[in-house]
C-alpha cells in the first residue's frame, strides 16, 4: 500500500499538490488576501494558458526524444502575421479576424513542418536546428513588421483573453474562452497519445528510436508530424499571445521557449524521451504561471523571480534523473 502511494506521489498527483502547495504559499504571504480572489485566479489562468497550449505540442516533441527551441519565436511570427492581416482595418469584422488566425496557424505549422524536415531529411540534430530556426523566424518576425510593432483594431480574437468574473455578459462562460481552447487541445492530444497509432508510435520513437524502426515505425514521418503538431499549437498559443497584446509585436515571447520546456519537464517529461503527460505539462505551466504572478504580487525583483523558476527546473531534472537511475537499478 505505502509503494502505490509512493508511486502516486511520483506522478502528476504529486505535482498537484506541489502547485496547490505554491498557491497557498503566496495566498498566505500576498497582502489583503489578493492572491486567492476569483479574478486572480482567472489571470493566472488566462496568463498560463499561452504557455500551456505550447507545451502541448512541446510535450510530443520531448516524448519523442527532441527539442524544439524556436516556438517562442514561432509565436511571434504567428502575432506578426495576424497583426498584418488586420492592418490599416477599422472594422474588420468577423470573417477577417477568422483569415488572420488561419493565416498565422498555417504559417506556424509550416515552421514546424520546416524543423522536421531539417531534423529527418537533412539529419541534423534537433536541438541545433531550432536554435537556428529561432534565430531565422524571429527574424522573419521583425522583417515582416519592418522592426515595429502593428497596430489593429479591437476584433473578437482580443475576447479569448478577457476575464470572466465581474462581467454578467460573460458569465454562462465560467471561464474565458482561451482557457476552454487550452483544455479542449489537451483533451484532444491526450486521446491522441493514449488511443492512436502515431501517439504510440511518438512514444515508441522516444523510448527507443531503433527499436521502433526494426518494428516497422516509419520514423522520419513520425519525427515529421511531431514537430508540425508543435508549430500548430504554437501558431495557437501566438494567437492567444495576440489577443493579449492586440498588435503584432515582434519582440514578444522572448524567452517562452524556457517557459514552455520548463513546463513539460516541470510536469515530469523527460528529456531523454519516452515519458511525459499533457496532464502533467498543464501542471507545470501553472506551476509557472502562480510564481510568476505571485513574485510580481509580492513585488520580488524579475531577477529573483528567474532564479526561482530555475531552481524548480533544476529540482525536476534531478527528479527525472533519480527516477531514471532507480529504474536501472530495480532492472
Amino acid at each position: 500500500m505505502n509503494q502505490k502511494i509512493l508511486t502516486l506521489l511520483k506522478g502528476d498527483l504529486g505535482r498537484l499538490l506541489v502547485l496547490v502547495g505554491i498557491f497557498l504559499f503566496f495566498a498566505i504571504l500576498v497582502p489583503e488576501g489578493r492572491f486567492a480572489r476569483i479574478g486572480n485566479v482567472e489571470s493566472i489562468l488566462v496568463q498560463s494558458s499561452v504557455v500551456a497550449l505550447a507545451a502541448i505540442g512541446a510535450t510530443l516533441v520531448i516524448v519523442s526524444a527532441g527539442i524544439d527551441l524556436s516556438v517562442g519565436s514561432v509565436i511571434a511570427l504567428t502575432v506578426v502575421v495576424i497583426g498584418k492581416v488586420l492592418e490599416d482595418v477599422e472594422s474588420p469584422g468577423l470573417l477577417l479576424p477568422v483569415f488572420a488566425v488561419l493565416m498565422g496557424v498555417v504559417v506556424a505549422t509550416v515552421c514546424g513542418g520546416v524543423n522536421g524536415v531539417m531534423v529527418t531529411r537533412l539529419g541534423m540534430v534537433p536541438f541545433v536546428v531550432t536554435l537556428s530556426t529561432m534565430q531565422i523566424f524571429r527574424g522573419a518576425a521583425s522583417g515582416l513588421a519592418r522592426e515595429s510593432n502593428i497596430y489593429t483594431s479591437r476584433t473578437w480574437i482580443n475576447g479569448m483573453m478577457d476575464p470572466v468574473a465581474g462581467n454578467a455578459d460573460r458569465s454562462w462562460m465560467l471561464m474565458p474562452p482561451a482557457v476552454w481552447l487550452t483544455l479542449f487541445c489537451a483533451v484532444a492530444v491526450m486521446l491522441l497519445l493514449r488511443y492512436s497509432r502515431l501517439g504510440r508510435h511518438m512514444v515508441a520513437v522516444g523510448s527507443n528510436e531503433e527499436t521502433a524502426r526494426l518494428c516497422g515505425v516509419p520514423v522520419k514521418r513520425v519525427k515529421c508530424w511531431v514537430y508540425l503538431l508543435a508549430g500548430l499549437f504554437a501558431g495557437l498559443a501566438g494567437m492567444l499571445q495576440f489577443s493579449y497584446l492586440n498588435m503584432g509585436a515582434p519582440t514578444t515571447a522572448q524567452g517562452y521557449e524556457l517557459r514552455v520546456i520548463a513546463a513539460v519537464v516541470i510536469g515530469g517529461g523527460s528529456l531523454r524521451g519516452g515519458e511525459g503527460t499533457i496532464a502533467g505539462t498543464l501542471i507545470g505551466a501553472l506551476i509557472i504561471g502562480v510564481l510568476f504572478v505571485g513574485c510580481s504580487q509580492m513585488r520580488w525583483e524579475n531577477w529573483l523571480q528567474t532564479v526561482v523558476t530555475g531552481c524548480i527546473i533544476a529540482i525536476a531534472v534531478l527528479v527525472d534523473r533519480l527516477r531514471h537511475r532507480q529504474g536501472e537499478r530495480h532492472h
